[in-house]
């Protein structure tokens, strides 16, 4: 049941992303009022968390889009929201809006209206820039952030503690991958109330995406995690949750990874992708598929393990990622890569030596 059905109608917008030809935002209408989390006491947690989770998202809302495109000027465009509350813009751009020579945020603004009047809130494109010599693809639940939910409702009610008492900044980041997606992206990590519509702000060099089975419901709770840490920020994928197979099915994560990277993939067919993800949802067989359908696309696979046998899926992907020459390490941590650096016979040079060289590092400032 819904905490907050008669609060005014807020926006949430999500982290877009666009090339030069097309782009892609998305925002969320929901009757709620603006997640808080700074540290509290565990009720005033609960709350929060619970309402992050009972939300009550509005249909049929108007959303506008309005950017400015290169020097043409500002544009505007237009979506509905959808039964889950989200306004989704897929645009091709009506004039070639060349990408910055480094990475970085755009501005754009959303406008819509409630009992209270017309209301606006910045939103942040990424841009890869042209000298982008690497992306990164990589996955959140218990690869940078044990979550304690990407299993459903059981594994909701097995730690319902982590999920429903702890703040962002209380959570324990899985050792050293602070320090190694900051020293793998380099640059700046978004600050808060930057600009506005039209400017354009320095982001991580190396572009981040985020694939992950959690529900929107906690995107403002990763994306506030993942600032807290200086953890490069990136347009998410995650998906909506219902009592159904889609949401609770073993074969629904891979399938929900696989299908976002494809579309990151071919949006970007002149980058390549390096891809961190973990054993406990099926990362190393999406990430086997990917490698053997974009050859020569991936530059390496990390995988994190949790623990356990690997599965007959998992032992396949690892001969597929093997037999395409695609550097592959897995490890409970990200310091332990000195040994597969030389194995690997990695050059000194190279997209995947800098990876590994970042790693290094970070394992050491530990």
């Amino acid at each position: 049941m819904p905490l907050f059905p008669s609060a005014p109608v807020r926006l949430q917008p999500y982290y877009g992303y666009r090339t030069a030809t097309r782009l892609y935002v998305s925002a969320r209408a929901l009757r709620a009022d603006k997640a808080s989390f700074d540290k509290s006491g565990r009720l005033q947690a609960m709350r929060t968390m619970i309402a992050q989770f009972a939300s009550h998202e509005v249909e049929g809302l108007d959303v506008r889009l309005e950017l400015e495109i290169g020097d043409t000027g500002k544009h505007s465009f237009t979506a509905q929201t959808d039964k889950e509350g989200h306004a989704r813009f897929a645009i091709d751009l009506p004039d070639v809006w060349s990408l910055p020579e480094n990475t970085a945020w755009d501005v754009a603004a959303l406008y819509w209206s409630n009992e209270e009047g017309e209301h606006c809130v910045n939103c942040h494109i990424l841009a890869p820039g042209a000298r982008a010599d690497l992306a990164v693809i990589s996955d959140i639940d218990d690869t940078i952030i044990e979550t304690g939910i990407t299993g459903g409702l059981r594994s909701v009610f097995r730690n319902w503690r982590r999920v429903l008492q702890q703040m962002p900044e209380e959570r324990v980041a899985v050792p050293g991958a602070d320090v190694f997606y900051s020293s793998l992206g380099g640059g700046r990590v978004l600050a808060a109330d930057e600009a506005g519509t039209g400017d354009r702000i320095p982001a991580t060099h190396r572009p981040f995406f985020y694939v992950s089975s959690s529900p929107w419901n906690l995107y403002s709770y990763l994306v506030a995690y993942k600032k807290d840490r200086d953890i490069p920020l990136g347009p998410l994928f995650l998906r909506d949750w219902g009592l159904n197979s889609d949401t609770f099915g073993s074969g629904s994560h891979g399938s929900h990874k696989t299908d976002a990277i494809r579309g990151i993939l071919a949006d970007y067919s002149e980058l390549r992708f390096a891809l961190i993800g973990d054993d406990s949802q099926g990362d190393l067989p999406a990430f086997g598929e990917i490698v053997e359908q974009h050859p020569g696309r991936i530059a390496a696979v990390f995988i994190r393990q949790t623990g356990g046998e690997a599965s007959p899926e998992e032992i396949a992907a690892k001969a597929i990622i093997k037999g395409a020459s695609v550097p592959l390490w897995m490890g409970d941590g990200y310091g332990d890569m000195q040994g597969f650096l030389k194995a690997a016979g990695v050059s000194a040079a190279g997209d995947t030596a800098r990876i590994l060289q970042a790693t290094v590092k970070a394992e050491d400032a530990n």
